[in-house]
């Protein structure tokens, strides 16, 4: 196993439908973007996500990199002290579908589960 793959695997994890879900909206946008995933305060449980596609050129030289089949997910190094380990997944239910993130380093989630505390 590479350095690479180790650390991908320890890092930021797209399950394959939110890879699905992430291109097809990316496609939409008619360009060559990544996404962009961190955190900010607020939210009610203290902290929430954020996601957002960037240009690649506009990625910071501290930013880790991911690599998921070609598509890139970039963090920022404050962001991923509270993201290491996050299992990104989305899901086309009804009810409760949409982007879902599973969190190893937080403490309670919201009932919308978009934002978190530690």
């Amino acid at each position: 196993m590479t350095s690479a793959t180790q650390s991908q695997q320890r890092g930021i994890q797209l399950t394959d439908a939110a890879l699905r879900q992430i291109s097809f909206l990316r496609e939409k946008q008619g360009k060559d973007l990544c996404l962009r995933v961190g955190v900010r305060q607020g939210g009610c449980s203290g902290m929430s996500y954020m996601m957002d596609f960037i240009d690649p050129s506009t990625a910071r030289e501290d930013d880790q990199v991911f690599d998921h089949d070609g598509f890139q997910l970039v963090c920022d190094p404050k962001s991923l002290l509270y993201l290491y380990g996050l299992v990104l997944d989305y899901s086309d239910a009804m009810i409760g579908g949409g982007f879902q993130f599973t969190n190893p380093n937080a403490s309670q989630t919201c009932g919308c589960g978009k934002s978190f505390a530690v």
